[in-house]
This record gives structure tokens, sequence and C-alpha cells, in this order.
């Protein structure tokens, strides 16, 4: 009996901590964050000067978010590839987010997408975006994406990084074709003077592949090319 009376006991002096824990752990649900990153840079290329800009960021909570992204690539002066990014994001496992959405380009070729895939951390830390996309026009294609950030000093980071789009058919007026389109391979090379403000050097490699390359070639444009910029990441 008097082992029963302790566990009550017990019991009765829990509940007012497992009560507040609840009450913090609503409180925190609840709270809305926001994070806004942009990568802006200038460099050459095969075909020029180039500058780019990547803008990634959402706004929510720890369960859901509103995701918003863009990015887009000018060359000699011309836009050639501009997009933009909205999208329910949704926590579905530890560091993984299932997402839904709507994706619009208005370069090369005005075109709206129906959106869906994922994001988060595989294993070793690798930042991973896998999202599917089908146009206007019934064609469906995907994009992946990789990169790790690796610290070289405390301010100093190398983040290497991959990107593939593949398309499950031909679409003759964005001049790609069925099967991998195309890839990017490169190192990004950032000192973070503040976590909000770090100027970078980036290298990358450019590939056209199958169709999309030959297509590339028929148009007097090169199917690979580098790429060397000097840039700036602002984080808000």
């Amino acid at each position: 009996m008097a082992t029963i009376r302790r566990i009550v006991a017990a019991a009765l002096l829990a509940a007012p901590s497992l009560s507040l824990a609840a009450d913090m752990d609503e409180m925190h649900e609840d709270t809305t964050f926001h994070m806004i990153r942009l990568d802006t840079d200038i460099g050459d290329s095969n075909d020029g000067s180039v500058a780019t800009w990547d803008l990634d960021g959402w706004i929510g909570g720890d369960t859901e978010k509103l995701w918003l992204r863009s990015e887009g690539e000018v060359v000699g002066g011309e836009t050639e590839e501009a997009e933009a990014w909205a999208m329910y994001s949704r926590n579905i496992a530890t560091y993984w987010d299932a997402q839904v959405g709507v994706r619009y380009d208005w370069e090369p070729v005005s075109t709206a997408y129906l959106v869906a895939g994922f994001e988060g951390l595989a294993p070793y830390w690798f930042e991973t975006q896998a999202h599917l996309f089908l146009s206007d026009e019934g064609d469906l294609s995907a994009r992946i994406r990789e990169e790790n950030d690796l610290l070289l000093t405390q301010r100093l980071i190398a983040q290497p990084y991959a990107e593939i789009d593949l398309y499950a058919q031909d679409v003759p007026e964005q001049e790609v074709g069925a099967g991998l389109s195309s890839a990017q391979f490169g190192l990004q090379t950032r000192y973070e003077i503040t976590r909000k403000f770090a100027p970078y050097i980036d290298i990358s490699y450019e590939r056209k592949f199958g169709e999309t390359g030959r297509l590339a070639e028929a148009d007097d444009e090169s199917k690979d090319e580098f790429i060397g910029a000097v840039g700036l990441r602002l984080m808000f």
C-alpha cells in the first residue's frame, strides 16, 4: 500500500512539469520563424559575361512552412533562364520535408508547372532537393540537387554541389530532349564575415547531354562550359 501511495505522489508531483512541457511545446509549435538566403554573382563563361541569382526562403513553424524560391541566369545582358517557386512544405520525418506547389518560368519559355518533391538532409549531411514537375503542356521533368558544407575554418566554408535535370519526353520549344538533359557540378568557397554576410568564389562546370546537347550544337552553342564567378551571400 505504501508503494502505491509513493507512485501516486510521484505522479502528482510530475504532472505540473509535464503540463508545462506540453504548453511550451505547443507555444514553440505556434511560433512563426523565417529565413531568406540570396546568392548573387557575376562571372565569365564560354558565351561571355554571366550573372546569376539564387533566392531560397521560407516562413512558418517546425511542422509547416511556405517555401519560396527563385533563380535565374543573365548571359551577355540577356536573361536566358528565370523561374520562381511557391510550395507548401510539411515535415514528415527528422530533417525531411515533403513539398507541393507551383513553379513558373518566364525564360526561356513562359511555362507553368505543378511541383511535388522532398527536401532534407541525407546521410553525411548532404542537403538534398528532389522534385518532379508537370508543365501546363503535360510534360514531365525532374530535378535533383545535392550540396554539402565543409568547414575549412569556422568562417571559411567550401560547398561542393551537383544538380541534374531529367525529362520524360522531348520538349522542342525548350530545346531539350528526353532523358538526362543537363548537369552542373561546382564548388562554392565562401568566407562568412558574419553568418548573414559572406562573399564567395564559385567555379562550376555545366554540360548538356543526349538530344539536348545535339540541339545546342545545331544552334552553334557549346554543350559544355566552365563558369568562374565572384558573388555575395546574404541571409535575412
